[in-house]
């Protein structure tokens, strides 16, 4: 019988699953896990199929998501924590493909150019996104792309600040660190080799695994499905599984929960409706529950409402009025920009948003339904134990 993963390869696993690019300036982190790639790039590969990249100056694990439409998970920029849109996602691609043909150094001006360029390329033609730098708003859409690079590493800031581009009173000079850069596509088929008609068929061949088609090659990319989902997503839920990934769960259920604690340190909380991986040091997730500050009791209010009445849809207008008088409640605790008007419709979505992220409700065209796990937080009648006749 072998020993199971050291404590030391145990947090190695864990800094990698929170930070999948590490970099070698990133020096505790970095030694953290460098000793452990051999070990951990064999446990990634037979258990999720992600491949794990480490050089000198990079550490990459190349994550592929259970779900590559799901859209609870966006990109955010680094400073305003807002959600990328469509038009900072294509950005952002843009902005890699001229850093990959730009030299070793670039201004922010030059960078801004030669998007520009690229988004007038005939491929992008009907696209519906218009980028001609006209009027801060588009400005600040390639920040927001620049300052997720920084974030990454892709760039490293020189000299400059991109307020001053804003501005327009000044520019911006960046390093571009090629490894990162080359590093930064976590995709089986580079994109350029894929030849299908729509978006969602663009997307499965991306991460498309090999085409060989046995018994055990079938269980294997079951394993590495379900391996991902428990690993990536709050809530494994048995309904939302095949046929097959059913009958391979129920066979294997003890194993698959067993390898993945032992290497990460995660406990699987096993009920009727599915599976929870859950992290006893709360550390492993970017989207807590419960949380402090206003969002966070906004958020865990609401849940208590709608675990009240589960097989309830509750719309948003209800929502808004609900968190309305929430904020009159609270308005002593809570910031003061919660009483502004209409402050109710933003908490709202920012709290539903979170609860779909954490898969406790799922948003409707009709309003927002809880999700079997919110069970947990919904209030029940105090019980006195151990209390005789009076």
């Amino acid at each position: 019988m072998t020993d199971g993963p050291s404590e030391q390869q145990q947090r190695a696993t864990r800094i990698l699953l929170k930070k999948p690019l590490l970099r070698a300036v990133e020096v505790d982190a970095f030694r953290a896990v460098r000793p452990h790639v051999p070990q951990l790039r064999t446990w990634f590969e037979l258990n999720t199929g992600w491949r794990l990249h480490a050089d000198s100056d990079v550490i990459r694990l190349l994550k592929e998501p259970s779900a590559p439409d799901d859209p609870t998970r966006p990109a955010v920029d680094p400073r305003s924590k807002a959600a990328f849109s469509r038009r900072r996602y294509i950005l952002f691609c843009l902005a890699l493909a001229a850093l990959e043909r730009a030299d070793a150094q670039i201004p922010l001006g030059r960078l801004a150019e030669q998007v520009m360029l690229l988004a007038h390329s005939p491929v992008l033609e009907g696209s519906g996104v218009e980028f001609t730098l006209a009027g801060r708003e588009q400005k600040a859409d390639l920040v927001a792309a620049v300052r997720l690079l920084l974030e990454l590493g892709v760039l490293t800031r020189v000299a400059g600040d991109e307020e001053d581009y804003l501005r327009d009173t000044g520019d911006v000079l960046y390093d571009i660190s090629r490894r990162v850069l080359s590093q930064l596509l976590a995709s089986r088929r580079g994109p350029s080799t894929i030849d299908a008609p729509t978006l969602d068929q663009q997307l499965a061949a991306l991460s498309a695994p090999d085409m060989f088609d046995s018994h055990d090659m079938r269980n294997r990319r079951i394993r590495h499905r379900l391996t991902r989902r428990l690993l990536d997503d709050p809530v494994l839920y048995f309904d939302e599984l095949d046929e097959h990934e059913a009958e391979y769960l129920r066979s294997q259920r003890s194993a698959i929960i067993r390898r993945i604690s032992e290497q990460t340190g995660l406990v699987g909380e096993i009920r009727g409706e599915g599976i929870a991986m859950v992290d006893p040091d709360d550390d492993l997730t970017d989207v807590k529950m419960p949380d402090t500050g206003t969002g966070g009791h906004v958020t865990l209010l609401l849940a208590e409402a709608l675990a009240a009445e589960p097989d309830r849809v509750h719309s948003m207008a209800e929502l808004h009025e609900r968190t309305r008088r929430l904020v009159q409640a609270h308005k002593g605790y809570w910031r003061k920009t919660a009483q502004e008007p209409g402050a109710e419709v933003a908490l709202a979505g920012t709290a539903v948003g979170r609860l779909e992220a954490l898969r406790l409700a799922e948003r409707r065209e009709d309003g927002v339904r809880a999700l079997p796990a919110l069970a947990r937080f919904a209030v029940a009648e105090p019980v006195v134990r151990g209390a005789g006749p009076s």
